[in-house]
């Protein structure tokens, strides 16, 4: 398992809270080294993954289950997104009428509600896969000064889920996000998506961990999984 580290600096210039996302965009694809034709991607928002992809496709399959976010999505002839949630079996009973010869998932399958079930159906369609799923210590020291437990599974539990149902290979990244001020900081958890939408502090409580935050960073980790 090979672990590596990533620093980038948060400025008012950046229209997009999507950092730390498109950076885990950009390495996923990087690990490809087949251009592929028929694509899926399980979690797809509005369409950051379809939009780095550099090689012509002959389809791309997008599956999302916010509206919103699919209503953004490119969609042409060959390109759809379509709404569809990964916790759900009925869904992969659905994409098993296409082939397709790549799987994408990038930053959505932390939310799975059964990890077990998701990659056991995911296996049902019988296709490489490029995965970045992130793990219990994104905002490790937020969740520590506040006495919060993580939302997220941790890089052993993922890797012990995921080793019954691929052959493939693992790479851990820790991110780093700088910012200027922590009320920068906490701006960028609140409109980035990253908090999984979790509100279980109080005013005071939020105002108190700002207080007491003791770095000028946000930590992240993804473990990025990948099989041919």
């Amino acid at each position: 398992m090979k672990i590596s580290t990533e620093f980038s600096k948060h400025a008012s210039s950046y229209n997009s809270y999507n950092i730390i996302q498109n950076k885990v965009i950009k390495r996923l694809l990087k690990k490809v080294k087949t251009k592929p034709k028929y694509i899926l991607d399980l979690g797809c928002g509005s369409g950051a993954l379809h939009n780095s992809i550099t090689w012509k496709y002959k389809y791309f399959m997008g599956v999302d289950f916010a509206a919103g976010m699919l209503e953004l999505h490119p969609k042409s002839k060959n390109c759809e997104a379509i709404y569809g949630d990964f916790n759900d079996t009925t869904l992969f009973d659905n994409l098993l009428t296409y082939k397709y010869d790549y799987i994408f998932s990038a930053s959505a399958l932390q939310w799975a509600e059964n990890l077990d079930a998701v990659f056991q159906n995911i296996k049902r369609l019988n296709a490489p896969i490029a995965l970045a799923i992130f793990t219990s210590n994104t905002f490790k020291t937020i969740n520590e000064t506040a006495s919060l437990k993580p939302l997220l599974r941790s890089v052993d539990e993922i890797d012990k889920i995921q080793k019954k149902y691929f052959n493939a290979e693992i790479e851990v990244v820790k991110y780093k996000l700088e910012f200027e001020s922590t009320r920068d900081m906490f701006r960028y958890i609140k409109n980035s998506g990253v908090s999984g939408s979790r509100r279980v502090l109080s005013y005071k409580q939020t105002k108190k961990l700002m207080e007491e935050y003791p770095l000028n960073y946000l930590e992240f980790e993804v473990v990025f999984i990948h099989s041919h």
